[in-house]
């Protein structure tokens, strides 16, 4: 039997979270990575959820299943990358499931390191991540890739928990 992997599925704008589900009702495993944004309107603040990678849902399934998980409103296609089904590793859903579990935005201390530097994170909750740096503004940010899907997560960690490595 054809071993269960993680698919990659882009649902139509804004219904990740009804697509994730609808699959969890036909018996799919799901992973809809949501984080926490503050809004500002004219005449307040408030917290709202929204999917991490717009447009995209990891589905837990096998190659035969694709075309049923299609079936669901709102699943427009599985992704592809040169003719293959692309999947995502175990290890790079753990990853995300990390940063997500944070609460990822946190404040710089104004220290830098040069753009494009290898860093390894030395403490915090995401400690012993790996990645680049890319500076934005007056933050150093931390860029994890998830090969899987060639997404990048830009995450803001806090100079003293990043050490240069060669």
């Amino acid at each position: 039997m054809e071993e269960l992997k993680w698919f990659v599925m882009y649902t139509t704008s804004r219904s990740e979270k009804k697509v994730a589900d609808r699959l969890i009702e036909k018996g799919f495993e799901v992973y809809l990575p949501m984080i926490e944004e503050l809004r500002q309107w004219s005449d307040r603040k408030k917290k709202v959820k929204r999917a991490m990678f717009n447009g995209y849902v990891f589905v837990k399934t096998r190659r035969n299943q694709l075309w049923e998980c299609l079936q669901v409103p709102g699943a427009v296609k599985f992704v592809h990358f040169s003719g293959q089904h692309a999947t995502v590793r175990e290890e790079d859903l753990e990853i995300i499931k990390r940063v997500v579990e944070t609460g990822v935005s946190v404040e710089s201390d104004g220290s830098t390191i040069d753009p494009g530097e290898k860093v390894k994170v030395i403490g915090g909750p995401l400690q012993h991540m790996t990645g680049e740096v890319i500076e934005k503004g007056n933050q150093d940010y931390f860029m994890i890739r998830i090969p899987g899907i060639y997404q990048n997560l830009l995450i803001s960690v806090p100079r003293k928990f990043l050490e240069v490595i060669s």
